[in-house]
């Protein structure tokens, strides 16, 4: 398994671009896929997007596709989420996490059970 870490987390308004950092420890960080979730307190976690292990596969939610890009750097150990034109639904708790080592199909890495490790979160507020 990994350990990872969050972080680019900020204020957002209408229409900004922020990019999110999913920053890991540990061997073999190629052989695992990377997902990024987003949880708004009081309601379930949610998927944003997927990256498979050689980060030429990608997956996103509807709500998300389109506007937010996942990529990778596994010379750094480092996943990205490129977040474009934010929408008042955007704002959440972001938190990237990693399965088990490999690639993973369209039901599967939709879903928060499918994966084992995870970072603590970080914060993408609105700005009024």
């Amino acid at each position: 398994q990994v350990s990872l870490v969050e972080s680019g987390g900020g204020l957002v308004q209408a229409g900004d671009s922020l990019r999110l950092s999913c920053a890991a420890s540990g061997r073999a960080f190629d052989d695992y896929t990377v997902a990024w979730f987003r949880q708004v307190s009081g309601e379930e976690r949610e998927f944003v997007a997927a990256i498979s292990r050689s980060g030429i596969r990608t997956y996103y939610s509807d709500s998300v596709e389109g506007r937010f890009s996942i990529s990778r750097d596994n010379a750094e150990n480092t996943v990205y989420l490129q977040m474009n034109s934010l929408k008042h639904e955007d704002p959440a708790v972001y938190y990237c996490a990693a399965p088990l080592r490999g690639d993973y199909g369209l039901v599967d890495v939709q879903r928060s059970d499918t994966y084992v490790s995870w970072g603590h979160g970080t914060r993408v507020p609105v700005s009024s």
